[in-house]
C-alpha cells in the first residue's frame, strides 16, 4: 500500500532536508510543495490547521517570532494566519500531510 504524503517545505531549510531524505529511503512517494515559492495563503493554512492549536504552526526559531515574543504575547489565531501568509518562514516545518494525519517538523 504506498500512501502519497504531502510535504510542504523549503527546500533551503536543513530539517526539512533532512526529512525529504529520511522519507524518500523509505520509497515514500511525496507530494512536495515548497512554501517560499508556492507560498499557502490564510485561508489554506486556515484548513491546514483545522481545529488545532495555531501556536503549534508557529516556527519558534524565527526572526519575527522572536522579535515580537509570541512565545509570551502569542498571536490571535486570524493574526497568526495572516503572519504565517505573509511570511512562510513563520510556518514550522516540514509539513507532512497523509489523509488527516499531520506531523509539523522533524525530530
Amino acid at each position: 500500500m504506498n500512501v502519497k504524503i504531502k510535504f510542504l517545505q523549503k527546500p533551503s531549510c536543513t530539517t526539512c532536508r533532512k526529512a525529504k531524505a529520511f522519507l524518500e529511503e523509505r520509497k515514500v512517494e511525496l507530494d512536495l510543495r515548497d512554501l517560499g515559492k508556492d507560498r499557502m495563503s490564510a485561508e489554506e493554512l486556515d484548513e491546514l490547521i483545522g481545529k488545532r492549536d495555531h501556536r503549534m504552526f508557529l516556527n519558534t526559531r524565527n526572526e519575527l517570532y522572536r522579535t515580537r515574543k509570541m512565545g509570551q504575547n502569542p498571536p490571535s489565531r486570524d493574526e497568526a494566519l495572516k503572519l504565517m501568509a505573509a511570511e512562510p518562514n513563520l510556518i514550522r516545518r516540514p509539513v507532512g500531510l497523509r489523509g488527516s494525519e499531520i506531523v509539523l517538523g522533524y525530530d
